[in-house]
């Protein structure tokens, strides 16, 4: 019973150690994805210059790149497959996330002007290497909610889905992907991404 009171305090020490470290890593979570976010909205700001302004082509790719460089479009065009991506090749795979990403970073500079909205942050829910994260764009008086899934991958905090006004967008392609290979298989939905990629380009 004595040696067992002896380890008492040593176990509630470690527990709360335990704990004390998950709280300052999450901490430090929230802020490294607050500074990635607030680093990202201020180069596209300064880019994208006051209303009114035009864009030359190396700007518009510039953009692109800024907007689109910490989203993980393997893992979106994963969620976006569901069972589909286990069923077919490498090449398959690599082709898809390739047309993929391309239609949503084309989709992501189509209207420039979204990204002067000020954005403020609501709940940043971090555990572990995953985080969900709130915020809310607001532009000429409108307030649009803006959700993020997050991972860190080697250190670096990645987008895996996002939602504006609670439409995420991997799982919308994906109720959309599904029903077309369903209907006409993923062939027709390759060709389909193909096309659609090509027009907005």
């Amino acid at each position: 019973m004595l040696l067992v009171k002896r380890f008492l305090p040593i176990i509630f020490l470690c527990a709360f150690s335990l704990s004390a470290t998950a709280t300052i890593q999450e901490s430090s979570g929230e802020q490294e994805i607050i500074n990635l976010l607030d680093e990202r909205d201020q180069q596209i700001k300064e880019l994208i210059g006051p209303e009114g302004s035009t864009y030359t082509e190396e700007q518009r790719q510039e953009l692109t790149i800024i907007i689109n460089d910490i989203v993980d479009y393997s893992a979106m065009a994963q969620t976006a497959l569901e069972e589909t991506y286990d069923t077919i090749s490498t090449e398959q795979r690599e082709k898809f996330v390739n047309l993929f990403s391309t239609i949503i970073r084309q989709q992501s500079i189509n209207q420039l002007d979204i990204y002067r909205a000020e954005v403020t942050y609501g709940d940043i829910e971090v555990t572990g290497d995953s985080a969900m994260v709130e915020t809310t764009a607001i532009l000429d008086n409108v307030r649009t909610p803006v959700l993020y899934e997050m991972e860190r991958r080697d250190g670096e905090w990645v987008i895996t889905d996002m939602a504006v006004d609670n439409i995420w967008t991997a799982e919308s392609y994906r109720r959309s992907f599904q029903n077309q290979i369903r209907r006409r298989g993923f062939d027709a939905l390759m060709a389909s991404l193909e096309t659609r990629a090509e027009r907005q380009q």
